[in-house]
């Protein structure tokens, strides 16, 4: 029985998605749940799965072209394995049983050449191009010797035996296509940058309290709890009393209307092989430490696996972002429109510092607050700002909610 595979519906604030992947090609048998396109959006990469034991009768969207919400992308032959199949799998015992012969027989065994680049899908051509790999040096493992993204990646990750030079004085350029996702967030700031009245105000916080709070509770939070005791959590708590605080930090303009939130959705920034996602933490005025921790550290294993949903990334009121992991020491972030404020952590490194008329070697870090003056006004700017200073550098005040 005939059954349309459709692509899935799309939220309000993604408008279409390109086919990224094929999975299966016509012809090929699939078992119910498994995974057979990929479709990449500006926000995720959704997958879309096969609605029961069957084959894939034709492909109607190929990978590259744009599709709407539901959308019609292949036909599914529902029941038993195609007859193109059953060929196929005739065709591949009988390839393997020939190799065998031959080698039984001293001869070396037979291995099917991968096919010229102009002959694989549209997303193995472009992994090709962006990798710069010639097709010729990839053993395909596909259907007739076809190379799969898979093969790429693999080869790409095999230690070379020399490395590559260029000729003297030649210079080499290499030109690919931003993805969905790296040009969504090119839109976005480039947005935030022209449409708002974008202001930063700075400030230092002394970290040996919490570092010296962690250091001796981590490990019975880690029996306790399950996750472990970072510093993200304690600037979540405090970003989020300092919300309570200032309102118009956790508000957003829209159109000619403000709009005053009255709960407390916090952005965390997370990289990804993809690029910068931003999954929200709900209702963070109701989370625990212990629970914020483990919202954080699930949602960066979806980002590393490419699960996360755009659910998970829709809403916030509020965003943080931590250059410091990779090494940032001072930084202006971008706000994340439509909110009106961001607040970016940074590396924590030891300076000297005046202690009560003495120097001591304190581990510091710089924080950032990057607002839209439209809506903020720099006095309070700094008072949100300079509360969580206080609060992490007290950070009784903080869990004793004072």
């Amino acid at each position: 029985m005939a059954t349309e595979i459709k692509a899935p519906v799309f939220p309000e604030s993604v408008a279409d998605g390109t086919i990224a992947t094929w999975h299966k090609q016509p012809g090929e048998s699939v078992s119910r749940d498994e995974v057979i396109c990929d479709i990449e959006t500006d926000k995720v990469v959704l997958e879309v799965v096969a609605p029961a034991d069957g084959t894939i009768a034709q492909i109607i969207k190929n990978e590259g072209d744009t599709v709407l919400s539901n959308e019609v992308i292949a036909q599914f032959e529902e029941g038993a394995v195609s007859g193109a199949a059953q060929t196929q799998a005739v065709q591949s015992e009988e390839k393997v049983e020939q190799a065998a012969a031959k080698t039984e027989a001293g001869a070396a065994p037979v291995v099917e050449r991968a096919q010229p680049v102009a002959d694989q899908a549209p997303a193995v051509r472009k992994a090709l191009t962006e990798t710069g790999i010639n097709a010729a040096d990839v053993q395909g493992t596909g259907r007739g010797g076809r190379i799969t993204k898979e093969d790429v990646a693999n080869h790409q990750a095999k230690p070379a035996a020399a490395p590559l030079t260029a000729a003297v004085g030649e210079r080499i350029e290499k030109r690919v296509p931003m993805t969905r996702l790296r040009k969504r967030v090119a839109e976005r700031l480039l947005a935030a940058t022209q449409e708002t009245a974008m202001l930063t105000t700075f400030n230092e916080v002394n970290m040996k309290p919490i570092m010296e709070m962690r250091k001796q509770y981590k490990d019975a939070f880690e029996k306790r709890h399950g996750a472990r005791l970072g510093f993200m959590s304690f600037f979540v708590k405090a970003a989020t009393e300092a919300l309570k605080r200032y309102p118009a930090v956790n508000a957003s303009i829209d159109g000619d209307d403000i709009v005053y939130h009255g709960y407390y959705d916090i952005g965390v920034a997370v990289s990804s092989d993809r690029g910068l996602v931003v999954p929200v933490l709900r209702d963070t005025d109701r989370m625990n430490y212990a629970e914020v921790e483990s919202g954080i550290g699930a949602y960066a294993a979806k980002a590393r696996e490419g699960k996360l949903a755009i659910e998970d990334m829709t809403g916030g009121t509020f965003t943080i972002t931590n250059g410091g992991t990779f090494g940032s020491l001072l930084s202006t972030p971008i706000l994340n429109t439509p909110q009106t404020a961001i607040l970016g952590m940074h590396k924590i490194q030891e300076r000297p510092m005046a202690v009560n008329g003495q120097v001591e070697i304190l581990p510091m870090m710089y924080l950032a607050l990057s607002y839209d003056h439209r809506l903020i006004d720099g006095k309070e700017a700094v008072g949100f700002l300079v509360t969580i200073k206080e609060l992490l550098e007290e950070p009784a005040k903080l869990i004793l909610d004072l």
